[in-house]
């Protein structure tokens, strides 16, 4: 089982009591400090209480040890204790599913994959939206050893082309299409042996490893059906299933998550069975999965990011909450519609999502009584939107933040935290983790409350890129340290707030401008339902401020009055010069802000695009 919960923080009987060599180690510090040696770490059981750093360093303490089940132990643990509690929900689809039931499926789909000749280490693509079939191919890849590669459904042909042969997948399962993603169509194109090929056996010029396409809503020549899987796993599969079990380390690769493309080609995050186990336990610990045993999630966020798949898949299986899928595809209304008809307590989205939610014409007429907590997460969290949800009931809203290089999770808050804290920071350090804010020209450690690169080291950081040493070696320094990229500081208690990415920074006129802070000022302007702030060319500056902004429905606004609003309450060389009111942005499948996307559309509109 996994250690058990306590709801209470332990303290040491006698703190000034160390063993040997750790007594010898703490004295320097507890002389420095004036403090006792028990509170140099900052203990995470609860939210910290006592202003222990000294310096932009943090490691969080846990009563709790590392867990070291795969993810199939983890599953089985859940099963033997809640056979009959239902795991997952998906409405649109009509699927529901006990865990009992769960694993059965699993256990079938497993042996399948065997049978069609898949080995422990070969790599199988997962193309689409948020289905069934996608959680269960997570659980079943896991359980046979093989390595899912979570393909973004939004990647048209050569961007999938591409992830498939970074990863070498002898497997990819898909729909035939989802909305106007033609799946099969796409793949014929690249492997045009497909339509002749024996299914199961492909042999491809620009695809040499793939095998097998798996189609889960129609036959398709060439192509094998999802259900063909399921009745593959004959007796001589099964045991070899099982045999396989003893094989299978929690250090072995699980998954393979391409992160955004949008500074190069994409890069293929590698994660373990202890990365995302792991960080399933801590944060469904950190947000009350132990004392909220009747969870049930609200889940709009795709299920191939890793928001999804570890805080809702593996916290399902490590925690035994119950999930709901409103949509196949992001759908604000059937949002609402789950999170009242299935009796929802928790939700999870990016800030977008929750825009979009309060935005919603008939938001009032549903009965969101149940909903009292959830997570927002996967961009820059502006403090007023979180203040909207508390007063609409969602009272334990917390922020998390982290990197799927990360598994994701590595700062969150807790839902006890006050309203500062919930709406002015990211939370406090995870669990097991240690996190430094440096200096990004010299590697040094800032003073608390200092802007500097975010650093994070522990059970968390992913094992590489796969098939790319040079990137690998570019993110993950020799010590071991992720270097995320964002720019933060953080306070004597380890809670985080978050300045933006480095790439995002705007250098004018030499004064480095993070959008995030400027963002989260014209939030507060009561007509202003959503601000994105980007750079954009300027002779004179190199980069002049430009502030795209969604106004409130039936508001109107001018330039001059979001200046005015500006004056006198940001540095003068913070306020944009340019103020565009739009009325979409450009966004990820995720939800997540286009801002390179954005600074072409503002600068399109302000005619600052060569030629013009």
């Amino acid at each position: 089982m996994f250690p058990k919960i306590v709801l209470f923080s332990r303290t040491l009987r006698n703190p000034g009591v160390v063993p040997g060599a750790l007594r010898v180690l703490q004295r320097p510090w507890t002389r420095r400090s004036g403090l006792p040696a028990a509170s140099r770490g900052i203990h995470v059981d609860s939210p910290p209480t006592i202003p222990t750093l000294t310096t932009s360093y943090a490691h969080g303490t846990s009563s709790f040890p590392l867990v070291h089940y795969t993810m199939a132990e983890a599953l089985q643990r859940t099963v033997e204790r809640v056979p009959d509690k239902e795991a997952m929900v998906f409405v649109q689809d009509g699927v529901r599913k006990t865990f009992a039931q769960f694993q059965q499926d699993v256990d079938r789909a497993a042996a399948g994959l065997l049978a069609l000749g898949l080995t422990k280490g070969d790599r199988l693509g997962m193309w689409g939206p948020n289905t069934y079939e996608w959680i269960l191919m997570q659980f079943a890849t896991a359980k046979a050893g093989i390595i899912m590669v979570a393909v973004n459904p939004a990647y048209q042909q050569q961007e999938v082309e591409f992830a498939l042969r970074q990863s070498g997948c002898k497997a990819v399962v898909c729909l035939s299409q989802f909305k106007t993603q033609k799946y099969c169509d796409m793949l014929r194109r690249i492997c045009p042996e497909i339509e002749t090929s024996t299914p199961g056996d492909i042999r491809s010029t620009r695809l040499p490893e793939l095998r097998a396409v798996i189609v889960l809503d129609s036959r398709q020549p060439g192509m094998l059906h999802f259900e063909d899987v399921m009745e593959a796993g004959s007796s001589q599969y099964v045991q070899q299933l099982q045999d396989l079990q003893r094989k299978i380390s929690f250090d072995d690769p699980i998954n393979i998550l391409f992160t955004s493309g949008t500074t190069g080609t994409p890069k293929g995050a590698t994660l373990s069975h202890h990365n995302i186990v792991n960080n399933g336990f801590y944060t469904g610990l950190r947000v009350g999965y132990a004392w909220r045993p009747n969870t049930r999630i609200c889940i709009p966020v795709p299920l191939y990011h890793c928001f999804g798949s570890v805080g809702g898949g593996v916290c399902m299986a490590v925690h035994g909450i119950s999930l709901v899928f409103p949509s196949t595809g992001y759908d604000g209304k059937a949002n609402l519609a789950a999170m009242e008809s299935e009796r929802c307590n928790f939700i999870y989205g990016t800030p977008t999502m929750y825009v979009d939610l309060l935005s919603q014409p008939d938001f009032a007429k549903y009965d969101l009584s149940t909903v009292e907590a959830g997570i927002m997460a996967g961009s820059p969290c502006p403090s007023e939107l979180v203040k909207k949800l508390i007063a609409v009931g969602i009272k334990q809203i917390t922020i998390g933040y982290g990197t799927t290089e990360n598994s994701p999770v590595t700062f969150c808050a807790s839902p006890l935290d006050n309203l500062e804290r919930k709406s002015e920071t990211c939370g406090y350090i995870m669990d097991h983790l240690e996190a430094k804010i440096v200096d990004p020209s010299t590697g040094e450690v800032v003073p608390l409350g200092t802007l500097g690169e975010i650093m994070i080291r522990g059970y968390c950081v992913m094992l590489e890129y796969w098939g790319d040493k040079a990137k690998t070696r570019e993110c993950i320094t020799a010590e071991g340290w992720y270097k995320t990229g964002d720019i933060g500081s953080m306070d004597a208690y380890s809670y985080l707030k978050i300045e933006g990415r480095m790439k995002d920074m705007i250098i004018r006129g030499g004064e480095n401008v993070y959008p995030a802070e400027i963002e989260q000022f014209l939030h507060t302007h009561p007509k202003v339902k959503e601000a994105q702030v980007v750079g954009v060319p300027d002779e004179r500056l190199g980069e002049e401020i430009c502030a795209c902004i969604k106004l409130a429905d039936g508001q109107e606004c001018t330039p001059e009055e979001i200046k005015a609003f500006c004056k006198g309450q940001i540095a003068h060389f913070k306020i944009p010069r340019y103020i565009l009111f739009v009325t979409t942005y450009p966004l990820t499948v995720t939800g997540k802000i286009q801002k390179n996307k954005l600074v072409e559309v503002a600068k399109e509109q302000l005619g600052l695009v060569e030629g013009k």
